[in-house]
């Protein structure tokens, strides 16, 4: 769930908050300690402050840019990856404009994961194109 603990709460899911939302610790109060919880962070102070905070995993990005957003935080790249990877020990997610094609950088820059929007859907996106996008993403 993006964004909403009460939702996730209600629909016992895992929660994913930014940095406008509702403050980790607090979001915890919420769901409890059994769900998880992931933060996304947009620079290496936000980072560093993330690692006290009660989350199961930190969010990174954008690491490339993203339409996703409607005025998403500035891009970040493979060096910033690299960098803020060396300030958490909860594991990395690289988040914005991930591909296919750049998801090994992003895992090679020390990210555990990588979340995908774009890439996930194929044009046109036919049940036999869905699943041979999702076999591609199985095989990276």
């Amino acid at each position: 769930m993006n964004d909403r603990a009460d939702y996730a709460r209600l629909l016992h899911a895992s929660l994913h908050l930014g940095q406008d939302d509702l403050l980790p610790a607090d979001a915890r109060l919420v769901i409890g300690d059994e769900a998880q919880i992931g933060f996304s962070t947009h620079n290496p102070d936000q980072m560093r402050a993330a690692a006290f905070e009660p989350v199961d995993y930190v969010a990174f990005g954008p690491v490339f840019t993203t339409a996703s957003k409607e005025r998403p935080d500035p891009t970040v790249g493979i060096a910033g990856l690299r960098t803020v990877r060396g300030l958490t020990e909860k594991p990395l997610v690289a988040i914005g404009g991930i591909t296919r094609a750049s998801a090994a950088l992003c895992w090679n820059a020390g990210a555990d994961s990588v979340a995908i929007i774009a890439d996930m859907l194929p044009d046109p996106c036919t049940q036999r194109a869905l699943r041979e996008r999702m076999e591609e993403w199985l095989r990276l």
